[in-house]
Order: structure tokens, then C-alpha cells, then sequence
């Protein structure tokens, strides 16, 4: 049985689409450019990174993202970033007595401006603060520490991504579920791997407290 559900962030939780035109806008690129060349990489299955070295070879994008920061233009998180459904859909999921966390690829930045948003949810951990990101089994491991949950099989990690999020977690021995929206989610809804190790493929976080009471 499940009891605790921990989610991605980037394109499950949160609509990327605001901080990807800021990375066009820093490099000078138009953000359709950008956006298209983004969508080819993804497309490819490759590390959503590769694309800036499209436009500038070499490219650092931690150097980079220090030096937005000291330029007053860097990373930010609000609640207009947020997909609708992500208020009430936690919500609802701790209503039905699961412990929620969210656990993603993103900087230590990331995790205290997600923190200041005040999500109803039980933990919240970044890739930069643990030192380790997905798709690494560590990182899984993590995400099961985290929680109150005697097994990795008690937890279900929601997430966008097939290799990150489907592939990696089920390795892990996590359940998994794909949510279908952002690039990746759409693109990989119906992909042979998602369809053999997600356990449910879903539209919307609201769906979660039905499937998992009836699980």
C-alpha cells in the first residue's frame, strides 16, 4: 500500500515556462528559438542542458546561473508558476492520510523558494541540497529516507520525465506515476518504457486520491 507520495518539481509541479524565457532572454536568443531547439533535445531523449550549447558551445550553466543571480535576474519561484491543480491536489492527498514531500533535480535556491510558497506538504528536498540528482539510485534512496515509509515500495514518485522520474524510480524500487503535461510528459505519455514502469499515467494531480484508495 502506498502511504507517502513525493513529486518532481519542473513540469509537474511548476509550468518551466517562465524561467526557460529568462535563460533565452540571458543568452540572447529569441525565446521561440530557444523553445524550439529545446523541444528537438527533448525529443532526442537528451539532457534538457545541451540546448544552450546549441547557441553558445561551452556553456555553463551553473557559472551562468551565479552570475544571474549577482545581475538581480535569478531564479524565482512563485505561486503564479504553480499549475492549477497543485494547491488542491496536495491537499487532497494528505486529506486521504498520505504523507507528501517533493523532491526534485533543482538548486538549494530552488528548495527555499518552493519552502516559502507554503505548499500543504510534509518535506521538501532539492538535488542541490542532497548532492546527488536523478537519475541516480541515491537519489531514490533519499527520496524513501525522506519519508515515513518502511519500503521503497510504499512510496509513489510522480513525475514528467521518463528516464528521470519513470525509469530511474522503478529501478529504485518506487511505485511511479507520469503525469501527462509540460514537453516531456506529453511527448513520452505513450513511450514503451512509461508503459512498462509507471504504474499510472495521469492528466491531473486531483486524480491520485481516488487511484491510490483504490489501490
Amino acid at each position: 500500500m502506498v502511504s507517502a507520495v513525493v513529486f518532481d518539481v519542473g513540469e509537474t509541479l511548476l509550468d518551466d515556462s517562465r524561467e526557460w524565457g529568462a535563460w533565452a532572454d540571458w543568452i540572447g536568443v529569441s525565446r521561440h528559438t530557444f523553445s524550439t531547439v529545446l523541444g528537438a533535445v527533448t525529443a532526442a531523449g537528451r539532457d534538457n542542458a545541451e540546448t544552450f550549447q546549441y547557441f553558445r558551445p561551452g556553456f555553463d550553466v551553473v557559472h551562468q546561473r551565479e552570475l544571474r543571480e549577482r545581475a538581480g535576474v535569478g531564479e524565482q519561484i512563485e505561486s503564479g508558476d504553480l499549475y492549477p491543480d497543485v494547491r488542491t491536489g496536495l491537499a487532497g492527498l494528505r486529506q486521504v492520510g498520505l504523507w507528501v514531500g517533493v523532491a526534485g533535480n533543482q538548486t538549494a535556491r530552488a528548495a527555499e523558494l518552493l519552502r516559502a510558497l507554503g505548499l500543504p506538504v510534509d518535506g521538501i528536498a532539492t538535488s542541490g541540497e542532497w548532492g546527488v540528482a536523478k537519475p541516480a539510485a541515491e537519489f531514490f534512496e533519499r527520496v524513501v529516507g525522506m519519508t515515513p515509509a518502511a519500503a521503497a515500495g510504499d512510496v509513489l514518485y510522480v513525475g514528467d520525465h521518463r528516464d528521470n522520474d519513470v525509469v530511474a524510480a522503478k529501478a529504485a524500487g518506487l511505485r511511479t506515476a507520469l503525469i501527462r503535461r509540460g514537453p516531456w510528459g506529453h511527448l513520452w505519455a505513450d513511450d514503451p518504457l512509461v508503459r512498462r514502469d509507471a504504474d499510472w499515467v495521469i492528466d491531473s494531480l486531483h486524480e491520485l486520491p481516488e487511484l491510490l484508495v483504490k489501490a
